[in-house]
């Protein structure tokens, strides 16, 4: 193979599929991830994974896993954790950034050490009996709350329970995809995201941010991912301070965790102007609907520029593991 511009002449194995309840997701972000390194000119195999994984990538000699696994078994450090374990480099952000990222709770926790605003809230776990004042009381919150699964994302499994007779039902909602739900205060107002970018060898950049109009104001999975059903609105058209504050914030919450390569950052801000994190996303989806990329196009930075801004951070990870993964394979 010549040498081209190409960051990597190593054959690139883009992760995708998985068991989550987020896969067919995953597999729309992995394919279009693959479709632009093929367009780009690298060497890049799809593969959907499975309990084979490691013959997978063995059989087709793969050096650099580029991550488009959502979920449980791909943001929460365990694909990471195997990939360090095997000695291969992968995009994005390490085992305990992913571990804590994905855990709502665990990252509520660290954020609110670091002073930066997070809604009120407890934890109810599988097979508790919590009454709904209970709960209340424990959140130091009233009604409406938002109920959902402490480890989970793409709004799987969430609940606004704005009426009492509500509780049961949403917390068994919760419960289905975790042994824990988290139960926070809902904060009213406008749906924001702020998209930050790791930079090889220098300070990570926050992109443009992107508020969210949901139907009935809730972002949940079709609004996600059925097109023309929710309304975008990129740069999002709040006042330049308010723009600041959470640009810092997302910054201060993508630095906080420890992240790497591409995280996205999600706000509530109420309408008298007080932002609050609600989570972060450290494999963002890279689908046609998926922010991420709204946000990257806005700043300047087109989908394959994109892909390649986070391939980067694969190849800094190489790096401080002592690997040289820029030459053609032998």
């Amino acid at each position: 193979m010549a040498q081209t511009g190409r960051l990597t002449q190593q054959r690139i194995g883009v992760l995708m599929g998985g068991q989550s309840s987020e896969r067919d997701v995953s597999l729309r972000t992995g394919k279009a991830v693959h479709q632009s390194l093929t367009r780009l000119g690298y060497d890049a195999v799809a593969i959907d994974v499975s309990a084979d994984l490691y013959r997978q990538l063995t059989d087709q000699r793969v050096r650099i896993a580029f991550l488009a696994l959502h979920g449980p078994g791909g943001e929460d450090g365990t694909i990471q954790g195997f990939l360090e374990t095997i000695g291969m480099s992968y995009t994005g952000s390490g085992v305990q950034a992913s571990a804590v990222g994905m855990h709502k709770v665990v990252t509520k926790t660290l954020l609110a050490a670091h002073r930066i605003p997070v809604p009120a809230g407890t934890v109810v776990t599988r097979g508790a009996s919590v009454p709904l004042a209970r709960a209340l009381k424990a959140a130091k919150t009233t009604l409406p709350v938002v109920a959902k699964p402490a480890s989970q994302g793409s709004t799987i499994g969430v609940t606004i329970v704005r009426r009492p007779k509500q509780w049961t039902e949403a917390l068994a909602l919760a419960h289905r995809y975790d042994h824990e739900a988290m139960v926070e205060a809902y904060i009213p107002g406008h749906e924001v995201t702020v998209s930050i970018l790791g930079s090889s060898g220098s300070a990570p950049s926050v992109l443009p941010a992107v508020e969210i109009v949901a139907p009935d104001g809730f972002y949940d999975f079709s609004a996600k991912y059925q097109k023309g059903k929710t309304q975008y609105l990129c740069p999002a058209p709040l006042p330049a301070k308010m723009l600041k504050q959470i640009a810092e914030l997302g910054l201060r919450t993508y630095q906080v965790l420890g992240c790497e390569g591409a995280a996205r950052v999600d706000f509530r801000i109420t309408p008298r102007g007080r932002p609050y994190v609600l989570e972060i996303n450290t494999v963002p989806g890279m689908t046609e609907t998926s922010l991420l990329p709204m946000a990257a196009a806005e700043a300047g930075i087109g989908y394959d520029r994109l892909v390649e801004r986070i391939l980067q951070s694969a190849l800094d990870r190489a790096k401080r593991m002592g690997q040289d993964i820029t030459q053609e394979s032998a």
